[in-house]
């Protein structure tokens, strides 16, 4: 047993000091993932270098090792998504020399402490009022949503789902997110049981699959919809969802205005006069065919721009500048973006809803340098977990995460 531990404790302790001068951070829950697959690596890595010498003789039998190696390939891969999702999975630290040195001098003072039997009980004791003070005591004076909140972007994972403010219990709903449960879960923890408005910007999966998560439970009013219908796929379930339940689909023109509580909501694009704003793939014009909103409130405003590309993104500034202290970033921050069109809004932060590790570089570092060579803040869903814009009691607008 001591053996066991003392292999994945090692390996953890010769590849910190690399973590920490690359990525700024530490992983204390590494060593806990190492020893609970540390049993399926030696299966998948001798099954695995099997197949491929049988492969060129024996293909059945090598598609035996492979099935069979998956299994623990597969064990591996669920365990270390579960083990990113614990608190304190990573915690950060300062990366480079710095941080290098300050994990020296840490060591330095946690060995003879953690060599005496007393000095040990006190540091236990330390660590356990700190996970304390941060998993139950935090919650209590931190409560979800923030008080004063006026729009919540649901970390929702790669997709959008957002919730603005309509007064108690009340909520405008932008897209839907790509899983019924997660868009459910996180308009209960805001508290919205009624949607005078749903926004569905566009038939994309990432964007309208989670559209049973909203009516679990919850009058909607009326559904907006992107006028580029698709009667297939995600498509073809969004119009079925909405007829089963008799909701109202509208098409509307830029300009068309409402307001909901504390939101004055506006409709920017597309433009149903000009027809279909093409792009480079059927993806991308559908992109550019999502619904714009431009939400306004007391303290200040945002643009929701939907999955937006560059083309849409420039006939949007030609034919209706318009500036916004806040911006949804379009398509999860992808490098199809345009740098006038961005820098023409004048906002302060950008928002990206986006998830962990997708397959698609969201957000494209293009983006991200762009983005902050503007001067805007950037606020991500899948660093922070559900983000607020809340009102200042001082004036103006701050985001606020939930956390991971």
């Amino acid at each position: 047993m001591a053996e066991a531990v003392a292999v994945p404790a090692a390996a953890q302790l010769a590849v910190t000091p690399v973590l920490v001068l690359m990525a700024g951070q530490l992983t204390p829950v590494a060593l806990v993932a190492n020893l609970l697959v540390a049993p399926a690596v030696a299966p998948a890595t001798l099954l695995g270098f099997g197949a491929a010498l049988v492969a060129p003789l024996w293909p059945d039998a090598a598609q035996v090792l492979v099935i069979t190696a998956g299994y623990a390939v597969g064990w591996i891969i669920m365990v270390g998504r579960w083990s990113v999702g614990l608190p304190f999975a990573t915690l950060p630290w300062p990366a480079g020399l710095p941080g290098l040195g300050l994990l020296l001098v840490t060591l330095v003072v946690a060995v003879p402490v953690l060599r005496r039997r007393a000095w040990r009980a006190v540091a236990l004791t330390v660590v356990v009022a700190a996970l304390v003070a941060v998993l139950v005591i935090r919650p209590v004076v931190g409560p979800w949503p923030p008080k004063g909140w006026l729009m919540v972007m649901c970390d929702v994972g790669q997709g959008d789902g957002l919730v603005v403010a309509a007064g108690p219990g009340r909520g405008v709903v932008v897209d839907a997110g790509p899983d019924p449960v997660v868009m459910d879960r996180c308009l209960r923890r805001v508290g919205v049981e009624d949607v005078p408005l749903l926004v569905l910007t566009h038939p994309h999966a990432d964007h309208v699959d989670g559209l049973p998560g909203v009516l679990r439970g919850r009058r909607v009013g009326a559904v907006v919809v992107s006028p580029h219908r698709i009667h297939e796929g995600s498509g073809a379930r969004v119009w079925a969802t909405l007829a089963r339940h008799h909701i109202p689909e509208w098409t509307v023109a830029p300009g068309t205005r409402w307001r909901f509580g504390p939101s004055e909501l506006t409709v920017l694009a597309p433009d149903l006069a000009r027809g279909e704003m093409s792009g480079q793939s059927e993806g991308s014009t559908i992109n550019n065919s999502s619904v714009v909103l431009h939400v306004r409130w007391r303290a200040g405003s945002i643009l929701l721009g939907g999955d937006l590309e560059t083309e849409a993104q420039d006939e949007l500034l030609h034919r209706f500048p318009v500036r916004a202290d806040l911006l949804k970033t379009p398509h999860h921050g992808s490098n199809r973006q345009s740098p006038a069109f961005l820098a023409s809004l004048g906002a302060r932060a950008a928002l990206i809803s986006v998830g962990a590790g997708n397959d698609y570089g969201h957000p494209a570092m293009s983006t991200l340098a762009l983005l902050r060579g503007l001067g805007l803040t950037v606020h991500r869903t899948d660093q922070s977990g559900d983000l607020a814009v809340v009102e200042r009691e001082e004036g103006g607008m701050a985001v606020v995460s939930r956390g991971p």
